[in-house]
Formats: structure tokens, C-alpha cells, sequence
């Protein structure tokens, strides 16, 4: 076992781009483990607390790839990660190579003048201050950049908000502007329904959702995940707000969130009710708001926010609130397969809104779990790599992630998570999401199908397996395809992360 790294000098690359190269790496045959990352200081010291040795010596702006295994799978690796790195870019619509490389916004802004929009995915010491560029030059941003302290992204605002442009992040992973997918956003028709939301797989399942009910989305707006903390104010979900409110193609709003502050949420609900759109609103966990509210209606879960959407745009009667599983004929007898000792939910979720959900709907039924991220009344897990009773781990979490991709590009955490919990003998069910469209895996269940056969061949205990898919037909993964495979492998498949967390919720209340 040998440790290797190779420095690229003055090599930018974005960090969906890294992560989906490391990635790459760890699939190689002998290496144990691979890391890709711009040499911030930050970045080193994980290589460091991740086991690649003190020695590592790079510049902010140089790429370093680093690679623990057998010596040939390290300088195989070494040579991938080359190839990939410095692979030239495709050319554009027309067929031609940009006329000079853009290594600055105003140099982007020369080139294309119609510009108006900047994706920020640089380490976060250096994001706000290229924000703060990119406003300055009239464009609107993306920041896929996290690790921005509050009252960098409070000031970002500000000037957006003088400038009447739109800052979507720090940390906004999901977008859909005019139709294009960006970050880890899926492919969805076009239609009438605008989202302004906090979360991004709270916004993929909203518009993932509204897609599966035959309609389609105008714009999907992220604006980061702390926005509506009491010290930044909401703006950009204001800013979100009033930019659906004047787009003619835009006929209902869907805003989503995390619990806001309480004086925020306030501002939010009150420039909602003065937009001449109906706009509905799903703060998670939320218990405070339950009635329609001038042209505002509340939903009551994710996929929820999107069923309510789609009645309203069609004049439609408002879906009932889901308190029980959909359909829970699928668990009946499922019990008496069970030893007595299987008695926990396992969650085990690479979207963290999803697991912040599932977290909510278990409590709704008494059931307090263990988390690396736990909601309020439940418990932060003694160690976030071993399972103790109930336990929802959100696994695209910085516990998880440091060094590593992220588990929606990179399953493998995931998988090992699962084989782990699932040959627990106290595990009465695996409940679980798999995020499909562009940035995820292009094969995001292959090795699981694996590992559940495992389980069913060689475990004397065999768990309930329960998932959501979040994706849609359109995906590049094809989520038809992905839902067969797992039914096929005797995975109970549920239309939304709700029904999933309700139906794994229902089912253990039960055997106690």
C-alpha cells in the first residue's frame, strides 16, 4: 500500500467536475482511496485528517490529485486523472472553440455581451469576492460555492439586491433557467409552474413531482440553504419571488424551505400575499401555518407543495393532506419475516432535505431518531459512521464528504452504508433515496442491486428495503429503468420521499 500525488500547476477546475473525477479514481481496481481537489488550505488539511500523508505542498489555484493503494492502481489513477483534467473543452453550439480561454468574468462578458447569468464554484475563501465581480459587471449568479460565511453571503446580497439581481447560493446546488438544468437538477418539461426553494433536492422533488403530474416548470430558483437565517433576511427568496411574479410565463409559485426564522418567515408570507399569483408554500416542519391565507396555500410536505401547485393551476380541489402511508397493502405480512430483534428504521439519504423529512414524518408516528443532522427533539448520533436505534444520517453531509464526492455522484458511501445496516440484526428497515439527472451517477444503483442480493443470500436477518426515486422519465439515467430494477430486486418503491418515510414509519410503529 503506497500513497501518491501529483500536483497540476495554476489548473483550475469547478468541484462538481472534481468530484465527478475522484470518483472516477475510486472505481479503479487497487486504489483504496482517491481524493481531487484545488490545494486550498482548507482542501490539504483533509487530504491530511484523510490519510494522505503530511507532504502535500500546492498553491491555491494548484489542482492536486491524491491517491492511497496498490503502486500500480495509484499510477493508473494518477494517469486518469491526467487525461481528464487537461482533456481540451467541447466546442460550442456553433462548432467553434471559444476565441481565447475566459479566465475572468469581464473577459466572459466581452465575449458573449447577452451573458447574464455567473456559475461561482471555486473554494469558498475566494467565492464572494468573485460574486461581488460578476455583480459588479450586471450578471446575476449561481453560486454552486459553499463555505461562505453568513455575513459574506448577507453582503452579497445586499448588492444584488441594489443592482436588482438575482444571487442564487452560497451553496445553491440545483437550478432550472429556461428550460437548462444546472448543478444536480433533472430534466423537466416546460410549463407554468415557478419554485423559489431553500433546498435542493427539495427542489428537485417539487419539480420532479410537478413533471410526474403532466405539468412543467417556468423556473427553478435555488437560493442557497441560509438564506432565510434571521442574519441575511431572506433576499434572494424575495428576490426569487417577485422575478416569478412579473414573468408572464410563470402562473403559480411554489416557495420551499427549511423552518425559517420566525420574523422572516413573516416577510416571506407577507409579500407572498400581496403577489396576484397563488402561491403555495411548504416550510418543512412548520406547525404554525395550516389554512389558506389570502391567495396563499400551505402544503404539508415536498411532493405535497407540487400536488397542491398542480390543483391550483387547474382549478382543481386542493389534494388532503398525506398523515398515512398512500398505499401500505405492500407491508401487509411483512412483519412475520421479521426476527424480534428487528425493531430500528435505518435512513440512509444522500439528499439532506430528504432526510430532514423522513426525520419529521418519524416523529410524527413517536419514532426519535439519531442523526449526523438531527431536527430539534432528536438526537446527534455518538458516531455518525455506526447506527444506534432509529437512526436518518444524511450522508451528503461535511461528515461524510470531506475529500470524498458526494454520495449522489458517487454512491459508494451510500452502498456501504446500506450492506452495513442492513446485516445489523436490529434493522427492520433500510429506507433510502436515489437522485437521479445531471451531475448524478449515470448507473446510480448498479452496485446496490449488488449488495441487496447480498444481503438476501448470506444475512440471517432480512430488513424491508424501501426507497424513493427522485427523477423522471426524461433523466439520463431513465427512471423507469430505475425503478424496475429495484422493484425486481424486492424493493418497495414509493411515488415520493414522504410516502417512503411514512410507509418505513407506519410499518415500525407497528412492530413495537
Amino acid at each position: 500500500m503506497i500513497i501518491k500525488y501529483k500536483k497540476f500547476e495554476n489548473l483550475y477546475q469547478d468541484s462538481v467536475s472534481l468530484m465527478q473525477v475522484s470518483a472516477r479514481l475510486n472505481k479503479i481496481d487497487g486504489v483504496d482511496e482517491a481524493s481531487v481537489a484545488m490545494g486550498t488550505e482548507a482542501n490539504i488539511a483533509r487530504m491530511t485528517d484523510a490519510g494522505f500523508g503530511t507532504d502535500i505542498v500546492a498553491k491555491p489555484n494548484d489542482l492536486v490529485v491524491a491517491v492511497r493503494g496498490e503502486e500500480a492502481a495509484c499510477n493508473e489513477a494518477i494517469d486518469v486523472a491526467y487525461e481528464a483534467l487537461t482533456a481540451k473543452p467541447d466546442a460550442g453550439d456553433d462548432g467553434q472553440q471559444f476565441s481565447q480561454p475566459l479566465t475572468s468574468f469581464a473577459l466572459g462578458v466581452d465575449q458573449h455581451p447577452d451573458a447574464n447569468l455567473a456559475l461561482i464554484s471555486v473554494p469558498g475563501e475566494y467565492a464572494t469576492a468573485e460574486a461581488m465581480k460578476a455583480l459588479n459587471l450586471g450578471l446575476n449568479v449561481m453560486m454552486f460555492s459553499d463555505n461562505v460565511s453568513v455575513a459574506d453571503e448577507r453582503a452579497i446580497k445586499d448588492l444584488a439586491q441594489q443592482k436588482e439581481l438575482m444571487v442564487m447560493g452560497p451553496d445553491c446546488g440545483t437550478a432550472i433557467i429556461n428550460g437548462i438544468p444546472l448543478g444536480f437538477a433533472n430534466v423537466v418539461r416546460r410549463g407554468a409552474i415557478g419554485v423559489v426553494a431553500a433546498s435542493g433536492t427539495g427542489l428537485q422533488e417539487a419539480t420532479c413531482r410537478v413533471h410526474q403530474l403532466g405539468e412543467g416548470i417556468s423556473q427553478a430558483l435555488g437560493t442557497g440553504g441560509h438564506d432565510l437565517h434571521q442574519d441575511v433576511g431572506g433576499i434572494s427568496m424575495l428576490q426569487g419571488l417577485r422575478a416569478l411574479a412579473d414573468d408572464s410565463e410563470t402562473k403559480v409559485i411554489v416557495l420551499i424551505s427549511k423552518p425559517p426564522a420566525k420574523a422572516i418567515a413573516e416577510r416571506i408570507l407577507e409579500a407572498a400575499s400581496k403577489v396576484s399569483k397563488p402561491v403555495v408554500v411548504h416550510f418543512l416542519g412548520a406547525t404554525d401555518s395550516n389554512t389558506a391565507l389570502n391567495n396563499i396555500q400551505f402544503a404539508h410536505s415536498l411532493a405535497h407543495s407540487a400536488e397542491v401547485a398542480v390543483a391550483v393551476l387547474n382549478d382543481q380541489a386542493i389534494p388532503a393532506v398525506q398523515t398515512e402511508p398512500k398505499d401500505n397493502s405492500v407491508l401487509a405480512g411483512l412483519a412475520t419475516s421479521l426476527a424480534p430483534t428487528q425493531r430500528y428504521i435505518r435512513g440512509v439519504f444522500a439528499g439532506g432535505t430528504f432526510c430532514f423529512e423522513a426525520q419529521i414524518i418519524a416523529d410524527q408516528y413517536g419514532l426519535k431518531a439519531y442523526s449526523n443532522t438531527p431536527i430539534a427533539g432528536n438526537s446527534l448520533l455518538d458516531d455518525v459512521w455506526s447506527s444506534q436505534q432509529h437512526t436518518i444520517v444524511d450522508l451528503g453531509d461535511d461528515d461524510f464528504t470531506q475529500g470524498k464526492p458526494h454520495p449522489m455522484i458517487d454512491p459508494t458511501l451510500r452502498n456501504e452504508r446500506i450492506l452495513q445496516d442492513a446485516q445489523d440484526p436490529d434493522t427492520a428497515v433500510i429506507l433510502f433515496d436515489v437522485v437521479l439527472g445531471y451531475g448524478a451517477s449515470e448507473t446510480p444503483v448498479a452496485d446496490l442491486l449488488d449488495i441487496i442480493a447480498q444481503v438476501r443470500r448470506d444475512s440471517a436477518t432480512q430488513p424491508v428495503f424501501i426507497a424513493h426515486v427522485c427523477g423522471t422519465d426524461l433523466d439520463p439515467q431513465s427512471c423507469d429503468l430505475i425503478r424496475a430494477s429495484l422493484t425486481t430486486a424486492e424493493v418497495l418503491i414509493a411515488d415520493s420521499n414522504a410516502d417512503a418515510a411514512h410507509l418505513a414509519a407506519q410499518f415500525v410503529s407497528q412492530l413495537s
